[in-house]
């Protein structure tokens, strides 16, 4: 919604199951809002019949209904945008391609570690940089969840894709887009609050780990007042994460808006990477 609001666009109906949602308030007070998805679609029909365009559909439901809602959006004639992950099996993108195609419509794709400042400097460094021996990699995310989490669909791997996929999925997105695509991937542990593994990429090496557990944050930490933990090292140098993440959501919606958005065949690699590193057996 600050995304939507502060790239100077109109929120005109919301659906969430959870009612609890007076944070709309502070964007969009006038919206239409509903519960139930039949009163949703039904609304929406309404405002196409009455001559009012819809432009975008924005997807940020849980992973397991992302395809469902972007076909959604192309039948009511919309673009879309969709968050994190576009799909959990990556049998269903195809489709989606070939529905965007015949509607002439767009899915577009947040991948917002693409437009951090850092990573775009790494990137060009690599594409610049890289001779036949391979970059040396490790990347950790620590992340606390509480209770909550494994009580929500989140905590469902077959809804959420689980921790690799619900946490990881920019990260991993990042080290395809800037080290290339995936020769060899290994899961060392993959529980409901961590995993780790490697990767043999293109042009790096890669080690990582990802976790929601609170102890794993205090290991590397001693603040207690830092609520995450971002590492990325590059052949012994960090690339700082810890900063500039703020204003990545608008930049996102700035790009899309402009027709510079991530399509869903730019999410087609990370999506087969993730389904593998979830299917892997331990």
């Amino acid at each position: 919604m600050k995304a939507i609001k502060e790239t100077g666009n109109n929120l005109l109906a919301a659906i969430d199951k959870s009612d609890s949602v007076g944070i709309i308030d502070t964007y969009f007070p006038n919206a239409d809002f509903f519960t139930e998805f039949e009163r949703f679609d039904r609304h929406i029909e309404k405002l196409k019949r009455k001559g009012t365009q819809i432009d975008y559909v924005t997807v940020c439901s849980p992973n397991y209904l992302h395809d469902a809602h972007i076909r959604f959006g192309f039948r009511i004639g919309a673009n879309v945008i969709c968050e994190k992950p576009v799909v959990l099996n990556p049998w269903n993108l195809n489709p989606l391609i070939e529905i965007a195609e015949e509607t002439g419509k767009s899915a577009n794709v947040i991948l917002q570690l693409r437009l951090h400042p850092a990573i775009q400097a790494l990137k060009e460094k690599v594409s610049t940089g890289f001779s036949v021996k391979k970059f040396n990699v490790n990347l950790t995310y620590i992340t606390p969840r509480g209770n909550w989490y494994h009580n929500s669909w989140k905590g469902d791997i077959t809804k959420s894709g689980g921790i690799a996929t619900n946490i990881g999925v920019h990260f991993f997105d990042l080290l395809l887009w800037i080290f290339g695509d995936v020769a060899e991937s290994r899961v060392e542990e993959h529980t409901i609050d961590k995993a780790r593994g490697s990767l043999v990429l293109e042009k790096a090496n890669v080690k990582w780990f990802l976790s929601i557990d609170p102890n794993d944050l205090a290991a590397h930490t001693s603040a207690n007042t830092i609520h995450s933990f971002r590492s990325l090292t590059v052949n012994d140098e960090t690339i700082d994460l810890n900063e500039g993440f703020a204003d990545l959501h608008t930049r996102s919606y700035e790009e899309i808006v402009n027709g510079n958005g991530f399509t869903i065949k730019e999410a087609v690699k990370v999506t087969e990477l993730l389904h593998q590193v979830r299917n892997t057996i331990r």
